[in-house]
């Protein structure tokens, strides 16, 4: 509550003095200044993700931009209805030179800071980490409409939004496999780095959950959207 509060302080005086010092903020730290993929994660990117939740024309316009910068390539899905509605979702089919395992249904904002993680960590760490380009991610899925756990006296999955994505491992373009259920727990160059991209991922996304948080995600990452740096 009280990082909260203390975020909401620091928009509020960050909007009332950004017209004097808009010229000598960095990217990430304008609150004016549109979103861009290569913006740092500070506390004023991560607001401006939560704000875009609310507005899917903007955020579908801010993952334009991403596409024609060869950040992501996606198409435009339509909004549905039913249990499990999606407001303008996309789909997914590549960060930049990053392949996927499959393609991905996604809300606008998972995508986005999905996009972010890769162009900003799980990228470049591989090179300097591992010393050969990331090539793909391999994924266990995201939409899904169901309960969290699939039980039937819980409330909806973030999965049943397309607002989670869980990653199961990595593939680097030298042919070597990382594996979330395999590598997880040792200690070598690919175990530090699969900690290193689970560690800087909670600065993109709301929550994310591993290996260490229960037996469920002993295999994978989870990356969601709820909540803001749950880290487990």
């Amino acid at each position: 509550m009280r990082f909260l509060l203390g975020l909401l302080i620091a928009v509020a005086l960050a909007v009332v003095f950004a017209p004097r010092l808009q010229r000598y903020l960095p990217p990430g730290y304008d609150p004016i200044a549109p979103l861009s993929v290569t913006d740092p994660p500070t506390l004023i990117t991560r607001f401006k993700l939560r704000s875009l939740a609310r507005d899917p024309a903007a955020c579908l316009a801010i993952l334009a931009q991403a596409r024609a910068a060869g950040r992501i390539d996606f198409t435009a899905e339509r909004t549905t209805t039913g249990a499990c509605p999606l407001v303008s979702p996309v789909r997914v089919r590549s960060f930049g030179p990053v392949a996927l395992s499959s393609s991905f249904l996604a809300s606008c904002p998972l995508a986005l800071s999905s996009a972010m993680f890769v162009a900003q960590s799980a990228l470049p760490r591989a090179e300097t980490d591992l010393g050969s380009p990331l090539a793909r991610i391999d994924h266990l899925g995201s939409y899904a409409c169901r309960n969290i756990y699939s039980r039937p006296d819980a409330r909806l999955s973030e999965h049943a939004g397309a607002d989670a994505l869980d990653v199961a491992g990595f593939r680097l373009a030298n042919g070597k496999e990382i594996t979330v259920s395999r590598q997880w727990r040792r200690d070598d160059a690919e175990g530090a780095y699969l900690h290193s991209v689970f560690s800087q991922s909670c600065d993109f996304f709301g929550n994310s959950l591993g290996p260490d948080y229960n037996s469920a995600h002993a295999g994978h990452f989870h990356f969601g959207m709820r909540g803001f740096g749950l880290c487990r």
